[in-house]
């Protein structure tokens, strides 16, 4: 990348954080298949405090965590212990039992019934499985108010039981899915997930400060999570994940750096090979980034029910959405630059990332805001995407 992308990228992050609706600080991040080309920070840890953002501070990743869990999938298929189309009740028992909430009777209980079919890993891992979050679907949103559904940011073993909304395969919603392909690593490795992460994922790639469970050394550089007000202001949180937690969860539990997730990134623009070993074979990593979504599904946009948590939101509106195995796909080009079958997703405290195998770069963008899809985080994120691919045609 050259100068003129170091100048815009720059002024998006001065931008971010200037203005009576700034975010508190960011850190972003670009890489190429040689190594990290970017990687800068701006304004603060937390609004009531003056210790400067760095490049190298502790973020919730919250669900840029899934794409690392659907490489924990794909590797235990690459050995031959996990069939993506079995009934994924045969690693994770309780996919067996699961029923779909079809609405709630007079007295408001919940109406089941059983699946038409068993769900699978596959749909699983691309949002067709039938799992929501409370935050985007009202069915879940009135379980967690009336019969004490817990949040799944109390990484417990109980927020994993919710129904179905519908049949596998029949709808995509956004949801809890890759817990549950998380629940299918460990049933078939017989490991909790952050060990298997650990050995398989961290270690060839050099990702030392990811972790689902905080320790002091890491809570000295923790990013403070913030709430945007109505008015535009910041309300800093005490927010933080149980560490240890009762269960690791693959949608959204890890920490770490943006550092960190670049070498994860850099990764998938190489074929699988990652700065200390290869994670993944480049057959698979081909075909994981195809369209597995079925045909006649689509990424839709995100409802936001409970306003606190998420606005409603979509990426590239108006531009063709599907999903592969670890990333959503734009089908057509979006309008950053970004090129059709480019790769990427986020993370509910507006952190986003995207990566583009054709042109062989990724980058990742991370701030702790609540609701999802914050206006200035999400809109400085798409200028920062934006000049990564002016400075490609320039």
């Amino acid at each position: 990348m050259n100068e003129n992308f170091r100048h815009a990228a720059d002024e998006v992050l001065r931008t971010a954080v200037s203005g009576d609706e700034r975010v508190p600080g960011v850190v972003a991040g670009l890489t190429d298949r040689t190594g990290t080309v970017y990687l800068e920070a701006a304004g603060v840890r937390r609004v009531d405090g003056d210790i400067a953002m760095t490049h190298d501070d502790v973020f919730a990743l919250f669900s840029t965590t899934k794409a690392i869990t659907a490489t924990a999938a794909l590797q235990q298929v690459e050995r031959g212990s996990l069939d993506l189309d079995a009934p994924a009740k045969e690693y994770a028992p309780y996919l067996g039992e699961v029923q779909v909430i079809e609405g709630f009777d007079a007295a408001g209980e919940p109406q089941l019934r059983a699946p038409k079919t068993d769900v699978t890993t596959r749909q699983l891992l691309t949002h067709s499985g039938g799992f929501g979050y409370d935050f985007f679907n009202e069915h879940y949103k009135r379980l967690a108010e009336e019969t004490g559904q817990p949040s799944v940011i109390t990484a417990t073993r109980a927020a994993l039981t919710t129904p179905l909304l519908f049949d596998p395969g029949t709808k995509w919603e956004y949801g809890t899915n890759l817990d549950w392909v998380g629940q299918v690593v460990e049933g078939v490795t017989g490991k909790r997930l952050g060990e298997v992460f650990a050995a398989d994922i961290f270690a060839p790639l050099g990702m030392d400060s990811m972790t689902f469970a905080l320790d002091d050394a890491r809570r000295t550089t923790l990013a403070g999570v913030h709430a945007r007000n109505e008015d535009g202001s910041l309300t800093p949180m005490d927010f933080e994940l149980p560490s240890p937690p009762e269960v690791d969860f693959g949608g959204h539990g890890l920490y770490g750096t943006v550092g960190d997730y670049l070498k994860f990134i850099r990764m998938w623009l190489n074929d699988g090979e990652g700065d200390h070993g290869r994670v993944l074979e480049p057959a698979t990593v081909e075909d994981a980034c195809r369209r597995h979504l079925a045909e006649g599904l689509s990424v839709t946009m995100l409802p936001g029910v409970i306003p606190s948590l998420s606005n409603d939101a979509e990426f590239f509106p108006g531009v063709p959405k599907s999903w592969s195995l670890p990333f959503m796909i734009n089908e057509k080009e979006a309008p950053t630059g970004r090129p059709a079958g480019g790769q990427g997703w986020a993370g509910l405290a507006n952190l986003f990332y995207w990566v583009d195998r054709e042109n062989g770069i990724g980058g990742f963008w991370a701030t702790q805001i609540l609701p999802f899809g914050d206006p200035t985080s999400f809109v400085q994120y798409l200028g920062f995407e934006s000049a990564a691919y002016a400075a490609l045609q320039a």
